[in-house]
């Protein structure tokens, strides 16, 4: 009862912490079309901005300052990078976001170095909130879930509920017919990529206390988000969200689940011997294949329902 109250604790805590990270980027899909191959930079950007802040000025200004650094780094990519590509194609978009991820990371190194940070939990939220049979749980896993929630019902509220989010959903797909009713697009468009990188900076701050804060930690996360985006629906805020915790959930669970089909084999009193061609394939743990679990949904997705989990449009 234990392991699997952790983790279901331990899972919701990933999944929410993955969806942090996708919201920015699947806002940024859903409104503007760009898949954004820079977002996790963006997401290393917020750790580092936040650490160095939180030496100058305490967590609590960090928290605030480094998704606002996070904003503006993400409104001058789109001002002075993807407008200017833009004309040229999705093609031209991609190849433009990706090999600016290559450069934010070696902007990062040429900064702080190659070597990890001590991006410690802050002393003001290093407590327990509860305990759990005899363990305790700490607070800024509780704060990160609060957070990614509160992203979650602002993102859906703001851009579905709202006004200035029906401009902008009509922005991308009939922006003449926007622009002719005395709209600035071009305007509408900077401020959702400083939205979405803000959450990307904000996800950093508070994912790098559970993740090594390094400079390969965006080409480690990358990947994942975008799974994420794909299972859930490309441009689906809803499905990032459904799609974050599904992986979370199950990916937590895997890892705990120490025991391989042999071991289930041999419990039902069938007996493989080394000899056997699959003897190798039967001894790997379900824990072994824990970091491919994400990518075998993708692909089964990809067969059964190209559109993810709530998407309108196929990938």
């Amino acid at each position: 009862m234990e392991l699997v109250a952790f983790s279901l604790l331990n899972g919701a805590v990933y999944g929410l912490l993955l969806f942090m990270l996708s919201s920015g980027l699947t806002l940024i899909f859903s409104m503007m079309g760009v898949l954004n191959f820079a977002h996790a930079s963006v997401f290393m950007l917020g750790a580092y901005f936040s650490w160095q802040l939180s030496r100058w000025v305490g967590f609590v200004p960090a928290l605030v300052l480094a998704p606002l650094l996070c904003g503006l780094v993400g409104a001058a990519i789109e001002r002075y990078g993807l407008r200017r590509v833009h004309a040229q194609g999705h093609v031209a978009e991609i190849l433009f976001t990706f090999g600016l991820s290559y450069v934010i990371a070696e902007l990062v190194i040429m900064a702080w170095g190659r070597n990890p940070i001590e991006n410690r939990v802050p002393a003001a939220i290093d407590f327990p909130i509860f305990h759990l049979f005899g363990t305790s749980y700490p607070f800024y896993k509780a704060l990160m879930m609060a957070i990614s929630v509160g992203m979650f019902a602002f993102l859906y509220l703001a851009f579905k509920r709202t006004r200035v989010g029906l401009v902008i959903q009509a922005a991308l797909t009939h922006p003449k017919m926007v622009s002719a009713l005395g709209h600035d697009v071009p305007r509408l468009f900077v401020l959702v990529f400083a939205i979405g990188s803000a959450l990307a900076g904000l996800a950093g701050v508070i994912g790098g206390f559970a993740l090594l804060t390094e400079p390969n930690m965006a080409a480690n996360l990358g990947p994942i988000v975008f799974v994420v985006v794909v299972v859930g629906g490309l441009g689906s805020i809803p499905g990032a969200f459904f799609a974050s915790m599904l992986i979370g959930v199950v990916q937590t669970f895997a890892v705990a689940f120490d025991y391989s089909a042999l071991d289930l084999l041999g419990a039902l009193g069938v007996t493989v011997t080394r000899a056997s061609p699959f003897h190798e394939i039967l001894a790997v743990k379900v824990a072994q294949a824990a970091p491919i679990i994400p990518y075998l949904l993708l692909v089964a997705m990809l067969i059964v329902r190209p559109r993810g989990l709530l998407g309108t449009r196929d990938t």
